[in-house]
């Protein structure tokens, strides 16, 4: 099945390396997509530190090495106002158009909680939009809801708090049944959101590895996957094979639909991103 390109905006996330190997492994798997030629190219964001710097390193690179556009994400909890602003003009000044605000994990220490700091998304959508009115801002949105919110009604009103302090657009946290984020747009729908939501899409190449993740972000894998993936044991190589063609099937269907984009967690290898790539006739 093919679908005009034209017709969608694709995205692929990178995370930053912590060592020279992944720096490797990460510029390799940046330049076997650049050809898919994204519409950018989003990095993680380290809170602090060195892993901070490694944020701003990668998202130079993307930039100024392989040419394509850069995407930085930006959790504001436990971060003072000055801080968020040194970083936000930091990428400004870089040539950055575009930012993915996040709230980012609730840290232990309640002192982390900085005095003229940010606890929710929407007050660093509504900061960036009232400080830096040229940033495009995307947030995260979540068709299975957010693990920490108390119920789905309160979860849609927090995203579209957030929606209504500015964001530009949205992406999902991934999932693995297309009803739920059918569910959620036309949900929002009818609470007042009208920017796009865009799909992210999480091909499973290691069954044990997304468990984990899935488990921590509150995507629900069906049954039926789970029980297909745990038939084949440590036998990565046709974890990979199923995981590809079950994320095809997913975004053949999104697609067909008429989904604004996919965005794909490409977890800073190439393979699996390519492969559904072409099997999407893109």
């Amino acid at each position: 099945m093919g679908f005009k390109r034209e017709n969608y905006e694709f995205s692929f996330e990178f995370f930053p390396p912590k060592n020279d190997e992944g720096e490797k492994r990460l510029q390799e798997a940046v330049h076997e997509l650049k050809p898919l030629n994204p519409a950018y190219c989003s990095v993680t964001f380290g809170a602090g530190g060195s892993t901070r710097e490694r944020t701003f390193d990668t998202v130079d690179w993307i930039q100024k090495e392989a040419g394509l556009e850069a995407v930085p994400h930006l959790s504001c909890i436990g971060s003072r106002k000055e801080d968020i602003r040194e970083i936000l003009q930091r990428y400004q000044d870089s040539g950055v158009k575009r930012v993915i605000a996040l709230r980012g994990d609730i840290p232990e220490d309640e002192e982390a909680f900085k005095e003229g700091g940010f606890r929710y998304a929407n007050e660093l959508v509504e900061f960036i939009k009232s400080d830096f009115p040229s940033f495009e801002v995307v947030v995260g949105a979540y068709p299975e809801f957010h693990p920490e919110a108390p119920d789905p009604v309160t979860d849609m009103e927090n995203f579209v708090r957030k929606v209504k302090a500015g964001a530009d657009v949205a992406t999902t946290q991934y999932f693995f049944t297309n009803l739920s984020y059918y569910k959620f747009v036309d949900d929002v729908q009818k609470m007042g959101v009208d920017i796009p939501i865009k799909v992210g899409l999480m091909p499973i190449t290691n069954f044990k590895q997304i468990d984990r993740f899935s488990q921590m972000c509150g995507a629900d894998i069906p049954a039926w996957i789970r029980k297909r993936m745990e038939h084949f044991g440590d036998d990565t190589e046709s974890q990979k094979e199923l995981g590809i063609d079950i994320a095809t099937r997913q975004a053949e269907d999104l697609l067909a639909q008429g989904i604004p984009g996919i965005h794909f967690y490409t977890l800073n290898k190439a393979e699996a991103t390519k492969r559904i790539w072409q099997n999407l006739g893109l």
